[in-house]
């Protein structure tokens, strides 16, 4: 997809806009009778580079028959061209069809990875579908039915979303996406969002402050070679090595979390050493314990502060 294609997808940022903050994209809501369907998917959830997205899409209940004849399916199964034929597809029936999505930005993922406690990308992309859903309801979505692609433990995350979700019917399994028509029209959200962010991206870090024109700096060697996003990828390994700066790291697509850029970083960037004198006992004050008193610095410890769960 080139970058002018990509500033046409309204899901994704518009051109010369940087993807710094999460956010949701709602299409219009559909005006048939319900109750409805809806499907749950996402697409960037490995790779290195850029956001991971989470995509719904929804029908009534009685057009399951029409949703057949459209052609969704598993998003990796597409050439992006029928990808993009099929947003255009989701778009066509605004009676019958809807969709939204959740962009994850990279920065977001790795700040939540790497806080104290961390919030995994297993709880981030549970809190997306749990936003979807409810945006969806919030906004008058009568649902009876939904079907959600996950990896791992699918009982248990389905009878989550259930006990969340009271009266709605959960279907939790892996590759959902080839087996529910739905959920395909989700992943095709969800792909064509994340690729569109991907190959539109705006460094950020080539914007004058103040200006929201981006720099033609000469030294700038960001090319847009990304590969496929995925550490695996030579060309994606190419990318990262080269786009280090060994001083101020890595431009914002970079998952900073990711193993493959801290290893990097370690061999290659310039060492920090924090200096501040005879603050090492107020550091280690504030420092998690350990064991049984994880979670809890000396500071909690020593004050008697502890956790409550009701007043």
């Amino acid at each position: 997809m080139s970058r002018n294609s990509a500033s046409l997808i309204p899901s994704a940022p518009g051109p010369s806009s940087p993807l710094t903050n999460s956010y949701t994209y709602h299409s219009s809501m559909p005006t048939a009778p319900g109750p409805y369907i809806l499907g749950v998917d996402e697409a960037g959830r490995g790779p290195v580079l850029g956001p991971l997205v989470y995509g719904v899409a929804y029908c009534p209940a009685s057009w399951k028959t029409d949703l057949e004849q459209l052609g969704f399916a598993d998003s990796k199964t597409l050439t992006p061209e029928k990808r993009a034929q099929l947003l255009g597809v989701l778009n066509s029936d605004p009676q019958n069809l809807g969709w939204s999505v959740r962009v994850i930005s990279p920065q977001a993922i790795s700040a939540g990875m790497l806080r104290i406690p961390p919030t995994n990308l297993n709880k981030q992309s549970q809190d997306a579908t749990v936003l979807l859903i409810c945006d969806a309801i919030q906004r008058g979505l009568q649902l009876s039915e939904v079907y959600v692609d996950a990896l791992g433990n699918t009982t248990t995350y389905e009878a989550y979303l259930s006990s969340q979700f009271p009266g709605i019917s959960f279907t939790v399994t892996t590759k959902a996406d080839s087996k529910f028509k739905i959920v395909g029209a989700a992943s095709v959200a969800a792909k064509v969002t994340r690729d569109a962010c991907v190959d539109g991206w705006t460094f950020e870090e080539l914007i004058e402050e103040g200006d929201n024109v981006v720099k033609n700096a000469q030294k700038e060697n960001w090319n847009r070679e990304f590969g496929s996003g995925y550490p695996s990828d030579p060309k994606t390994q190419t990318w990262v090595k080269d786009s280090l700066d060994p001083t101020f790291g890595f431009p914002s697509i970079v998952r900073f979390s990711w193993t493959t850029v801290k290893v990097i970083l370690e061999k290659s960037a310039h060492t920090a050493k924090w200096i501040d004198e005879g603050q090492e006992s107020l550091v280690k004050a504030f420092e998690g314990g350990k064991g049984r008193e994880k979670d809890r610095c000396i500071v909690t410890k020593d004050l008697g502060i502890q956790s409550i769960g009701t007043l």
